[in-house]
């Protein structure tokens, strides 16, 4: 007897929002977007995922903006985007294809720039390098080094398995990094919800398109640069009106890491949401599009949160 795959909470609302699936060619490879929303809505907002994932991971949020324009792209050489064709995906790749998609989108205006883990890092440098942005919107940011997060034993342990997933034969490296116990093992690690369903339906997005990548060498690239680089790194270049969306229990960025991030930044506002960890976007992206709805002007209920 076969098992029904968990169902998202957010499909009804996500289907009564006018999605288009879109490609660009930037430097020769294909970007995989998708586009909500319409087209004359108040707010236009980019969205960038974090590592290994892609656009669906973002979706619970999208699901919150029915009024708003929303651009959402897969990372190079992961969901269904083509990786480089030239060059390493290092932070100067991800830097000038983030450049290069945004302005293909031809807007009139710079748009808000949202990134979530390993793309906060991204947006950031990017806006730190001159991204024209009108707020830059930061949700579980990478704000230090991740190896000295809360739990920096659980990243030296992923350093050694992407060591081994790089020098092990092709075949079988590839296999260790698409490892479905692997997958679930870092999904129940970092899911903190209690509820049975809410778990299940985690796990099946994980497992759905957690090894999505195009090849080794890319995510390999993507990690290296997830361990090298944080936010605050790009801070003192960063002089757009940021909002920072961090968790209460994230076990790669401790709350008063984020706090000094903050402080580093010309024009920051910080929002705690309690009892979630590095999942907002899973766990609580009603409560995290409510503080975004407050910071952008937009009408919707606010979210009750802690500083």
């Amino acid at each position: 007897m076969s098992v029904s795959a968990p169902v998202s909470p957010y499909q009804a609302s996500l289907d009564q929002i006018e999605t288009h699936a879109r490609e660009v060619t930037l430097e020769g490879a294909r970007t995989a977007y998708w586009e909500y929303g319409p087209r004359d809505a108040a707010a236009t907002i980019v969205f960038v995922h974090g590592f290994r994932g892609d656009h669906h991971g973002l979706e619970p949020i999208v699901a919150q903006f029915p009024d708003a324009r929303i651009f959402a792209p897969d990372l190079p050489g992961f969901g269904e985007s083509a990786a480089f064709v030239s060059g390493r995906h290092d932070i100067d790749g991800y830097v000038r294809w983030l450049r290069g998609f945004i302005d293909s989108l031809g807007l009139p205006t710079p748009p808000v720039i949202l990134g979530h883990s390993f793309g906060s890092i991204v947006v950031s440098a990017a806006v730190a390098a001159g991204q024209p942005v009108s707020t830059l919107i930061l949700v579980n940011p990478i704000a230090a080094p991740a190896l000295s997060g809360p739990r920096g034993i659980l990243t030296r342990l992923a350093v050694f398995y992407y060591w081994a997933g790089k020098t092990l034969p092709e075949k079988l490296g590839f296999a260790l990094l698409r490892s479905r116990l692997i997958t679930r093992v870092t999904s129940i690690a970092m899911a903190k919800t209690k509820e049975p369903q809410r778990r299940a339906w985690i796990h099946d997005q994980h497992d759905r398109y957690f090894s999505a990548f195009a090849d080794r060498a890319s995510v390999m690239d993507a990690f290296d640069t997830s361990v090298r680089y944080d936010v605050s790194q790009y801070a003192g270049d960063i002089y757009a009106r940021t909002l920072m969306i961090a968790a209460e229990h994230d076990d790669i960025t401790s709350v008063p890491r984020q706090r000094e991030l903050a402080e580093k930044l010309s024009d920051a506002r910080l929002e705690v949401i309690p009892e979630v960890g590095h999942l907002i976007h899973y766990e609580t992206p009603e409560q995290a599009a409510a503080i975004i709805r407050d910071e952008l002007g937009l009408e919707g209920p606010k979210a009750e949160t802690s500083a």
